[in-house]
C-alpha cells in the first residue's frame, strides 16, 4: 500500500521522487520509451503509485539532464537522440576514458580483478540477446577503469555521459545483435592487456572501442 497522497512526509516526498525518477529514467534509457513519446504526469503517475508532485520533480531532473523537454499542460517529450549529441558524448567520452586509461595503469592487478565479473555478466547476455545486461555491464566496466584513476570530478562526468549513451547503444545493438561480439571480443583484447605489460596497448584499445561504439551509434542516424 502507498502512503497516503495528503501532506506527505518530506522523506516519503523525497522516496516517492527518486522512484519515479529510477523508473523513468531506466524506461528511456533502454528505449521503452523511445525519443519522440509523450508522457503524460497522470499516466507516469498511475504506472508509479504516486501523486504528480513527485512525477513533476522527477520530470524536472531528466530535463536538467537532457532527456525530456516539458510542456505545460501536456507532459514531457522524450528526446529524440541528434547526431550532434552523439557527436559529443563520443568526443567527451574519448577524452575522459583515454585519460583514465592512462592513469589507471599503475592500479592494473587490482582492475583486473573488478573487470573479470563484468566480462563474464557480457558473456551471460550475449547468448540471450539482452541488450540492457550487455549495455549495464560494458558501462559498469569502463566506468570501473575511470573510477580506479581517482578523479571524482571525470567519474562523474562518465556517468552522466554514459546515461546519454546507453539508450543509443540499446538502439544499435536491438537493431544488430552481432555487434555485441565486437564489444565482447574489446573488451576481452582490453582485460588481456591490462593483464600483460603493455600500458599504451590497453590505452590504444580503449580509444579503438569507443571509436568502434562511435561508427555503430552513427550508422543509425544514416
Amino acid at each position: 500500500m502507498y502512503p497516503s497522497r495528503s501532506n506527505p512526509s518530506p522523506s516519503h516526498a523525497i522516496s516517492a521522487t527518486t522512484r519515479v525518477y529510477q523508473h523513468l529514467k531506466r524506461a528511456i534509457l533502454e528505449q521503452l520509451h523511445p525519443g519522440g513519446t509523450l508522457l503524460t504526469e497522470a499516466e507516469i503517475a498511475e504506472a508509479v503509485g504516486v501523486s504528480r508532485t513527485p512525477v513533476r520533480e522527477a520530470l524536472l531532473r531528466l530535463e536538467a539532464e537532457g532527456l525530456v523537454a516539458l510542456y505545460p499542460k501536456r507532459g514531457a517529450l522524450v528526446l529524440p537522440v541528434s547526431a550532434q549529441e552523439i557527436d559529443e558524448v563520443i568526443e567527451a567520452r574519448s577524452l575522459v576514458e583515454g585519460h583514465a586509461a592512462s592513469r589507471a595503469w599503475v592500479h592494473r592487478a587490482e582492475l583486473a580483478v573488478t573487470l573479470e565479473p563484468l566480462l563474464q555478466a557480457m558473456r551471460d547476455a550475449r547468448p540471450v540477446g539482452d541488450a540492457p545486461a550487455f549495455m549495464e555491464a560494458d558501462r559498469a566496466f569502463h566506468a570501473a577503469v575511470v573510477e580506479i584513476a581517482g578523479n571524482s570530478i571525470l567519474a562523474d562526468l562518465y556517468h552522466r555521459l554514459r546515461d546519454r549513451q546507453m539508450r543509443m547503444g540499446v538502439a544499435s545493438m536491438r537493431i544488430s545483435p552481432d555487434r555485441m561480439d565486437r564489444a565482447l571480443a574489446d573488451h576481452e583484447a582490453m582485460l588481456a592487456a591490462l593483464r600483460a605489460d603493455s600500458p599504451e596497448r590497453f590505452t590504444d584499445l580503449v580509444h579503438e572501442h569507443v571509436a568502434t561504439a562511435a561508427g555503430n551509434i552513427r550508422g543509425l542516424q544514416a
